[in-house]
């Protein structure tokens, strides 16, 4: 079956979908509401299978890339979190040191496209780790509608201590020169932004259309923001303005970008909501920050 064009797709699909991501619909009933979208020849199932995540055709960065040493899984101990943690560690090609990024999942688990996104960083530059959250529950699936159902049996705060704890990892892992920067995507975004309250010795966070923190635990963030968002985003925008009042009122360093007219998981280019030009520009942004802030 020919997969839709995104242009194809009415966005009050999409919205139903980011309901069904984040464990607010079931299954049957993301179903019955998306066939309300089925008209002019369109069917529920080429939807559904347009809308799922596409791991075959969409790899940007191969396992055995010239430009990376290494990628391969590591385990390292998260005593306050799930005990022992699965993470694809991915280095740069060349000799020396190199400042290090936790890539953080979405609520889904370590998926292709989160391991893709940190051999990302290794070509970038950076020593990298991609934890799975879903370690203690066996690891990722291999499919993302599993992998939500397992992590939402995971508390979030032990979760964000598993992270924690891979920042601690990298920091002191021999490739590492010890700065340290994190990005996550939605679920990760949250945990970006807790570990920059977390963490005063990080060095960057960038949240993609994260959950912010509570207001009161701003005056603990030391490190400097990226703050990405999806305008059309509406769910996760809504806690910015206060979240910017509470940066500004403790001064501190951050840059916001709502890049128009996309929607959240713009930067996932497995599904429709993928948008390329945005997911570019973030991406550029991203490492041009790290860049200039993990050394």
């Amino acid at each position: 079956m020919e997969k839709l064009r995104k242009e194809d797709i009415p966005q009050e699909a999409f919205d139903l979908y980011d309901y069904y991501c984040h464990n607010k619909l079931d299954r049957r009933t993301f179903v019955e509401k998306l066939s309300a979208y089925a008209v002019g020849g369109i069917t529920v199932t080429a939807l559904m299978s347009s809308m799922m995540p596409d791991y075959l055709n969409t790899r940007t960065i191969e396992p055995t890339d010239e430009r990376m040493q290494s990628s391969d899984y590591v385990m390292y101990d998260s005593p306050k979190g799930g005990g022992q943690i699965k993470g694809l560690l991915s280095k740069p090609a060349g000799k020396g040191k190199f400042p290090g990024i936790v890539v953080v999942h979405e609520n889904r688990g370590l998926n292709p496209y989160i391991e893709d996104v940190g051999r990302r960083c290794a070509v970038d530059g950076f020593i990298s780790i991609a934890p799975d959250a879903l370690t203690p529950l066996g690891g990722y699936p291999g499919n993302d509608d599993e992998g939500r159902t397992m992590q939402a049996k995971r508390n979030r705060d032990e979760m964000l201590e598993d992270f924690i704890a891979a920042y601690e990892y990298l920091r002191k892992h021999p490739d590492c020169n010890g700065h340290v920067g994190v990005v996550g995507f939605c679920f990760g975004g949250w945990i970006s932004n807790m570990m920059a309250v977390r963490i005063p010795d990080l060095e960057g966070a960038v949240p993609f259309y994260g959950g912010q923190p509570a207001v009161e635990d701003v005056p603990k963030i030391q490190a400097p923001l990226l703050v990405i968002y999806a305008a059309l985003d509406e769910r996760v925008n809504a806690g910015w303005p206060a979240y910017e009042e509470a940066l500004k009122a403790n001064n501190k360093k951050y840059e916001m970008i709502n890049y128009p007219g996309v929607n959240h998981g713009f930067h996932n280019n497995t599904t429709p909501r993928y948008d390329e030009a945005a997911a570019k520009a973030a991406w550029e942004k991203t490492i041009a920050f790290f860049k200039a802030n993990l050394k």
